[in-house]
């Protein structure tokens, strides 16, 4: 079974663009589904983000604390390799320090520390230096990173009226 942490954009862009919640309120429902199967988390530095607006999705994130993983001991260990690979890995200062000061560094390091795949929008840098972006920071760390869309076919969602 794959276990998937997801970052913010995919419940920022799902609300704003693809599934608003009075649009396509079976995504959602098919996250609580996911999520109480095991398969869907997030992590609790997402959490945070969501809730940096009080709106809907803040709400929604707020009555589902389960889905945020919270810090544990084996995340200590992988926060250090992927911190480790960052600094060495010829990014800009500020971009090194934007990311290690990031929910992105403790998604991956998370997904890093217990096998699970990482789903975002971003796509990876193409080899600028200015900014750590989750897909680049997971290829470098053996952690697999899909879309959402390839989260949604790989576990054969289907939202039909």
């Amino acid at each position: 079974m794959t276990t998937y942490l997801l970052d913010a954009n995919v419940f920022i862009q799902a609300r704003n663009l693809h599934y608003p919640f009075e649009v396509v309120p079976a995504f959602w429902e098919w996250l609580d589904r996911k999520h109480a199967a095991g398969i869907i988390f997030s992590i609790e530095k997402v959490d945070d983000e969501l809730r940096t607006i009080d709106d809907e999705l803040a709400a929604w994130a707020k009555a589902r604390p389960s889905l945020f993983l919270k810090p544990d001991p084996p995340l200590v260990a992988s926060l250090t390799v992927i911190s480790t690979w960052a600094n060495g890995a010829g990014y800009q200062p500020a971009g090194v320090t934007a990311f290690l000061q990031s929910a992105d560094f403790y998604l991956v390091a998370h997904a890093h520390a217990h096998g699970y795949v990482v789903v975002t929008h971003e796509l990876p840098g193409q080899g600028s230096i200015k900014k750590i972006k989750i897909p680049d920071a997971c290829i470098s760390n053996a952690v697999k990173c899909v879309t959402p869309w390839a989260m949604l076919r790989a576990e054969k969602a289907r939202f039909v009226l």
